[in-house]
């Protein structure tokens, strides 16, 4: 079978419809922020079915389709100002020197948000069919490879509508600086809104979640944070995945049921304390150490992305935009967490979780000021380890843009390497759930030949 290939059609920027003095101002990051400079943006999208007759009966469906699409990002933008900004960094030889990375939201030097319209051969069929995800995927996405640091030149919100014969995918990708996942959603559904508030003939459209956009930081520091570097080479590292397999894992919500259960029951406290995300996180964090074959002394670490929104004190609202996210881990040599049985593994990660308080986030906080840094990914992630990110709780499947419930989730090459599970919401909902699951070769045959594991998974639900 040939090579799928991805043609370009159009592109342009988009800007929002209005401006004010505030728009103009430059934007301060916080260290959450900060720390994602020499990470990939995010990465993610939905394939839909083009609606019946968009071809034949209506020859002017796409057009018409994107024109909405471009005219409600830009009101959406009104909301999301500073994502139509370039990142900009202010550098002055004092001493100490002085080192300033902040979003430069001025209309007139940024060029606003990317939308690329693209298409394909190929069919939802072709998306969906093979056992695994199809590397064209990672076409339906701008930004391929790039990191952070580089939105002082592209943009820092790109939208890739790519036509398929029979579908279409929205893909979106989002400089990380900008947004963590509850941010990334907060905007997708709110882009999805306002179109369709456009579509019915709204008028003076409001947002459902007007977007907090004003950066937090700790009494005492910000908003201007003065870095320890000259020179972005001092900090910026581009990470290269080895060869991975990428396969979606789907859990009916009576398995994860099952899951729970048998976690609590397990544990030492006998309780209902462990959460179902928890159980299955412990599920996959055994089965990937197993399928890996590891010493019995190698150390190995299920690392959970966790929202600080809820945990500081006052807690912040869900509509705050930015990063507000931390990582807990559980940590246990191979060989003991392979002796013990389910209930250990998330026991681990239940206390994990709950010990994650405003004391933790604060204490992070206070350290990273001390003495600011920089994470480079190829040094945070290890393949003797997993990495639990994104969430079933995030409402993707309500981004709909007119064309009904989305097929699948997909996402791009960004944050992809030995380990990492992305965690989506099972489209037929009901507490369902989706693994996006990346492994070498081996591993991957290893963990589908894990009886205990597979007979967890569901049968896909796809319309």
């Amino acid at each position: 079978m040939a090579t799928p290939t991805i043609s370009l059609i159009s592109e342009c920027f988009v800007k929002p419809k209005f401006t004010s003095e505030e728009t103009k101002e430059a934007y301060y990051l916080t260290p959450w922020d900060l720390a994602k400079l020499s990470f990939n943006y995010i990465q993610k999208g939905l394939l839909y079915s083009k609606p019946p007759g968009a071809n034949a009966d209506d020859p002017n469906f796409m057009a018409t389709f994107l024109d909405r699409l471009k005219d409600s990002l830009a009101l959406t933008l009104d909301h999301f100002y500073p994502l139509a900004g370039r990142l900009a960094t202010k550098k002055d030889s004092t001493t100490p020197p002085s080192y300033v990375v902040f979003v430069d939201c001025n209309n007139n030097s940024s060029t606003g948000a990317k939308f690329i319209h693209a298409a394909t051969d190929m069919t939802v069929s072709d998306i969906l069919s093979p056992i695994y995800v199809p590397p064209v995927v990672y076409s339906f996405f701008d930004h391929d490879k790039v990191i952070n640091h580089d939105g002082h030149t592209l943009s820092l919100l790109s939208i890739q509508v790519t036509e398929l014969v029979d579908g279409i995918f929205v893909g979106c990708s989002i400089n990380h600086i900008m947004v963590d996942g509850t941010s990334f959603w907060h905007f997708f559904n709110s882009w999805s809104e306002v179109f369709m508030a456009q579509l019915q003939g709204k008028n003076n459209i409001s947002l459902s979640r007007p977007p907090v956009l004003k950066r937090w930081f700790p009494d005492g520091y910000g908003p201007i944070i003065n870095l320890p570097f000259t020179h972005h080479d001092q900090f910026i590292s581009r990470f290269e995945a080895p060869l991975l397999k990428e396969r979606i894992f789907h859990f009916s919500s009576e398995s994860i049921a099952k899951l729970k259960t048998r976690a609590n029951a397990e544990s030492e406290c006998n309780s209902n304390k462990i959460s179902s995300l928890q159980a299955l996180s412990a599920l996959l964090w055994m089965s990937i150490t197993r399928a890996r074959s590891l010493p019995d002394e190698q150390e190995t670490i299920c690392r959970m992305v966790i929202n600080n929104r809820t945990r500081l004190d006052p807690p912040f609202t869900e509509n705050y935009f930015g990063n507000c996210i931390q990582t807990v881990r559980g940590v246990a040599d191979a060989g003991e967490l392979l002796q013990h049985d389910l209930g250990w593994a998330a026991m681990l990660l239940h206390q994990a979780v709950v010990g994650h308080t405003d004391k933790d986030v604060r204490g992070w906080l206070d350290s990273w000021f001390q003495s600011p840094f920089i994470p480079q990914l190829g040094l945070v992630f290890d393949p003797n380890s997993i990495s639990m990110g994104s969430s079933p709780r995030f409402n993707k499947y309500g981004v709909e843009f007119g064309l009904g419930k989305g097929l699948a989730l997909r996402s791009g090459f960004a944050l992809k390497f030995d380990g990492v599970v992305s965690c989506y919401p099972g489209r037929e909902g009901g507490g369902s759930i989706d693994l996006e699951v990346c492994l070498p070769p081996n591993s991957m045959t290893a963990l589908e030949s894990n009886q205990e594991f597979m007979d967890a998974v569901s049968m896909s639900f796809f319309p």
